[in-house]
């Protein structure tokens, strides 16, 4: 082996060690954070480390964790195992995270938080109040054109409630099944998966779209209010179900 090679080998193995126990605090100083996030509170190096405090946009959240695999990124790859909070708190998430040119990727990907606390200051149509949590369990997430290539999961609304100018909604728990339907995020529930009587899709598109074809009939566990504004979505089918079809912009965005 040549000097030169020699040299070029040692130099990158120096390299490669500086970087593995360069303290996370010393590398946050070269970091430009996006607008609304802060943190605080750092410990160990840029490959392991934690983070103490994180507010994002007056959102306070708990402890960050993370163990970022170094041989990735000689394939052009960042991936980071993390974790965000406990189970217990109020949002936590945790998962494995690969980001490339090519996009993202997630697996055994999970995300929790309260509804009002992701809408924040957001006003909606109606002046509409949600309240509830919002669990996401992702198997497997691969981004492509428009949102993925790949995506198995599920979303669970816990204990919702909804609030508008016509009425209350306690909606209770509704599950739904993820997939990639033509690069578009499909959630899919049906009667086994709600207490609402609801069956079908709704497709979340680009652009901030959504396509819903969807229908519901009544049932003993619904709220009043909803039996009530059933009745606006025009005759029943032969089996006792209203369509609720709509394709559009996402309302409130």
């Amino acid at each position: 082996m040549s000097l030169t090679k020699k040299i070029i080998i040692g130099l990158f193995i120096y390299l490669a060690f500086l970087m593995a126990t360069l303290p996370a605090s010393v590398a946050m100083k070269f970091v430009t954070l996006p607008k609304g996030l802060s943190v605080s509170g750092l410990s160990g190096t840029v490959w392991s480390g934690s983070i103490n405090n994180v507010t994002f946009e007056g959102r306070q959240l708990d402890t960050l964790k993370w163990d970022l695999s170094p041989w990735r990124l000689l394939l052009g790859q960042a991936q980071v195992n993390f974790a965000l909070g406990e189970r217990n708190t109020p949002i936590n998430a945790k998962g494995l995270v690969r980001a490339s040119f090519s996009g993202v990727y997630l697996k055994d990907f999970r995300f929790e938080a309260p509804i009002p606390t992701l809408l924040g200051n957001k006003k909606l149509p109606l002046r509409t109040q949600v309240a509830g949590d919002v669990s996401l369990f992702l198997n497997e997430f691969d981004s492509g054109e428009a949102w993925c290539q790949s995506l198995s999961g599920t979303a669970i609304i816990n204990q919702a409630k909804v609030n508008n100018q016509f009425g209350d909604y306690p909606l209770g728990d509704v599950s739904f099944a993820l997939s990639c339907v033509n690069g578009d995020i499909q959630l899919k529930t049906d009667e086994k998966n709600n207490r609402l009587g609801l069956v079908g899709t709704l497709l979340l598109q680009d652009k901030n779209r959504v396509a819903i074809n969807a229908k519901m009939k009544e049932t003993a566990d619904q709220p009043a209010d909803l039996k009530k504004m059933l009745s606006q979505f025009g005759a029943k089918d032969s089996k006792g179900y209203y369509n609720l079809n709509y394709k559009g912009a996402i309302p409130g965005l």
